[in-house]
């Protein structure tokens, strides 16, 4: 004896066996597992904190003296002030005013009669300059072995004037230099400047080169 289903359920027997064998073939999958818990929960408080304000320094005024040596007068002394801004580490300019007595004692021993060629015996001359300078070295100076300091060289050249026996002369200065810092707030500065202007005194233009060796304390704010 033979049984026929009928097709609708012939169809749904069909789907449950196909759904039974895809659930066999098909790999168990496992839930996944609870992340562990942290043991233990930071809790910072944060706060503001405020940046100590350094002083940049970045000013400098000072004192100096040395030597001024005029071309054909000798070597005299010489004074004067300095004040300096630094734009970065390695850039900075300067600005000086310094003056010396000239004499021209020396000519009058030979020239007859006993006579001079300044217009007084004894001539101030002042000169003022500006220039910008490079640092090229920075370092560190010993003295025995518990004492260092900060060191730097550098090249400094500029533009200004000179006033002399009744003239005044355009001047170009350039030079090298070294800057010892004592503290934060002092330093011991050296300069050996060559100036150069051109000077009428008899009655033909000269060109004249003057070198200038001086020493200084610096302040810096």
């Amino acid at each position: 004896m033979t049984f026929r289903l009928p097709h609708a359920a012939a169809a749904a027997t069909l789907a449950l066996a196909g759904t039974a064998v895809l659930a066999q073939t098909q790999p168990q999958t496992q839930p996944a597992a609870p992340p562990n818990p942290q043991v233990i929960e930071p809790q910072v408080v944060r706060r503001d904190v405020k940046l100590p304000k350094f002083p940049s320094n970045d000013i400098e005024l000072g004192i100096l003296g040395g030597t001024y040596a005029t071309q054909n007068f000798g070597t005299t002394s010489l004074t004067g002030v300095r004040l300096g801004y630094h734009i970065t580490e390695d850039f900075f300019v300067s600005a000086q005013y310094g003056e010396t007595k000239v004499s021209d004692k020396d000519f009058a021993k030979v020239i007859p009669g006993g006579g001079g060629i300044l217009p007084n015996r004894t001539e101030k001359l002042t000169l003022y300059n500006v220039s910008l300078g490079y640092n090229v070295i920075s370092g560190e100076a010993f003295f025995g072995k518990n004492w260092a300091f900060p060191l730097q060289g550098y090249v400094a050249a500029g533009t200004g004037s000179t006033d002399f026996a009744g003239q005044k002369k355009q001047t170009v200065n350039y030079g090298f230099g070294l800057r010892l810092y004592l503290h934060d707030r002092f330093g011991v500065q050296a300069d050996v400047r060559q100036h150069r202007f051109a000077l009428d005194l008899l009655g033909e233009r000269v060109n004249t080169t003057n070198l200038e060796v001086n020493v200084g304390l610096t302040v810096y704010f």
